[in-house]
């Protein structure tokens, strides 16, 4: 058995190249295969999101705090709170992140496929993250 404690792994910065504003990602965790199970707690400030990305085997979300927006590329973009529990399937283009004026972290879960467990594509754009609203 394995544990992680709390507090033993340094928080990073969310890399410019995958994300718009600020975010932190903490507890950052690969198993050993023949597991395929990664996984990390990621915090957005308002107005942060990610960019388009892509999970071979899928994505699972656990919302902890705080509210978002997440949008699968074809639908409109959807509010997500604390407690929900958000599934992308596998190859589903989609993007999540805070909502313009509350901070949100959600668990992201994932599994690897050959190794890789994301594909990053473009950035969000602020018309696609702001909505049809514009707010």
């Amino acid at each position: 058995m394995e544990i992680i404690r709390n507090g033993t792994q340094p928080s990073i910065k969310g890399p410019a190249d995958w994300f718009t504003g600020d975010v932190r990602i903490d507890g950052m965790f690969n198993r050993s295969e023949p597991s395929r199970l990664t996984g990390a707690t990621v915090t957005f400030e308002p107005g942060a999101r990610t960019a388009w990305h892509s999970h071979p085997l899928g994505q699972t979300l656990i919302v902890t705090s705080g509210t978002g927006w997440t949008q699968c590329e074809g639908e409109p973009r959807v509010e997500i709170r604390a407690g929900d529990i958000i599934s992308c399937p596998p190859g589903h283009k989609h993007w999540h992140g805070a909502t313009s004026t509350t901070a949100m972290t959600h668990i992201a879960i994932q599994e690897a496929l050959d190794g890789k467990n994301v594909e990053w594509m473009e950035h969000v754009s602020d018309e696609d993250y702001l909505g049809k609203d514009g707010k």
